[in-house]
């Protein structure tokens, strides 16, 4: 898939996307100077959410609480949610800086209202992922789709990209798991390549809530194509989300070590060129294990392998030696050559 103009899958580096989501608390100031440090540790790619809370909620939300916070989510987003003139100028910041810039839109209106923003892309968090309807009305705009997948199964995710599939745009499965933060007892790094079993068509990447970037690390060797985090300038800010959020330093890292796995994870098996100075010492080649005589037939028990590598008969060859007659004496630990052997 293409998302501006990042293209995304198997033979890129991974994408790592910073999400700043809620943690700068309303403020637009905070906002930039997130935005402004994630610039300077490499990042490509911010992701906002954007809350228009009368569409995305009934008022029964403010009698629910999430796990994570001490007052109802209503009164979470009512609190933390930018208005879309800020939002609108973290946007044109983001991109002034050269970055992309990406939302969650958590309803209907949030969705249209980012649709005249001309974003490039949309994201679909795990709350919202078998909420066909808010899906169907996405997809419909025909823009590229990260669907986030927590809390769901294969099966009851399938519903979701069939739409994602007719609508006829590219998209992204994530996996990831919706506690704050989420031990490794929870987390399903297999997930990835249960989602890349069953949607080849997809672009598979890891949404991380883990504490550290060891478990989004580790999905990248299996394949993980784009990596999100949570991310705040510091940690000491207060905020549901802080606890499970990277700072700059741990972005650059993300970033850094991301694509050297990515690396890693595509060369062949095989002898590299760096490798060949180490081989010719490092190996073993095939001598007189005792003093021989000429024509003395040889067996196992006379020679052996020992360093150097340059020896004429490398040590996978000791199996040839054996049975050979010998044209000519030799004393212990001579490195035996083929015109040696009749």
């Amino acid at each position: 898939m293409k998302i501006a103009n990042r293209e995304i899958g198997p033979n890129h580096p991974p994408l790592v996307i910073a999400e700043i989501g809620i943690n700068h608390g309303g403020d637009l100031a905070v906002a930039k100077e997130m935005v402004r440090l994630a610039a300077g540790a490499g990042c490509e790619m911010i992701k906002h959410q954007t809350h228009i809370i009368e569409d995305e909620m009934t008022e029964e939300a403010k009698q629910i609480f999430p796990p994570n916070a001490d007052v109802s989510i209503w009164h979470v987003m009512e609190r933390c949610a930018l208005s879309r003139d800020d939002e609108a100028e973290l946007k044109r910041y983001t991109e002034s800086l050269g970055l992309i810039w990406i939302s969650t839109p958590f309803s209907r209106a949030a969705a249209d209202w980012l649709e005249t923003q001309g974003v490039p892309a949309y994201k679909i968090g795990s709350g919202e992922a078998d909420n066909l309807p808010l899906i169907r009305h996405i997809a419909r705009k025909g823009k590229p789709v990260i669907l986030s997948t927590g809390m769901q199964t294969i099966e009851t995710i399938r519903a979701s990209v069939d739409i994602l599939d007719q609508a006829g745009v590219e998209y992204a499965l994530l996996e990831c798991t919706n506690l704050y933060p989420s031990p490794a007892e929870i987390v399903s790094l297999r997930g990835v390549t249960d989602l890349k079993n069953a949607f080849p068509k997809a672009v598979v990447g890891f949404s991380d809530h883990s504490i550290g970037p060891e478990m989004a690390l580790a999905s990248v060797a299996l394949g993980a194509c784009i990596l999100e985090r949570h991310y705040t300038d510091t940690r000491y800010r207060k905020g549901p989300d802080i606890i499970n959020s990277m700072d700059p330093a741990e972005l650059r890292f993300l970033i850094d070590r991301s694509k050297e796995i990515w690396i890693a994870a595509n060369n062949p098996k095989q002898r590299t060129a760096p490798e060949e100075d180490v081989y010719r010492f490092a190996r073993g080649s095939v001598v007189a294990d005792k003093d021989m005589a000429a024509g003395h037939v040889i067996r196992e028990e006379d020679i052996w392998a020992r360093r150097p590598g340059s020896g004429e008969i490398a040590a996978y060859d000791f199996d040839k030696v054996v049975g050979k007659r010998l044209n000519r004496a030799v004393v212990r630990n001579t490195q035996l050559k083929w015109g040696d052997l009749d």
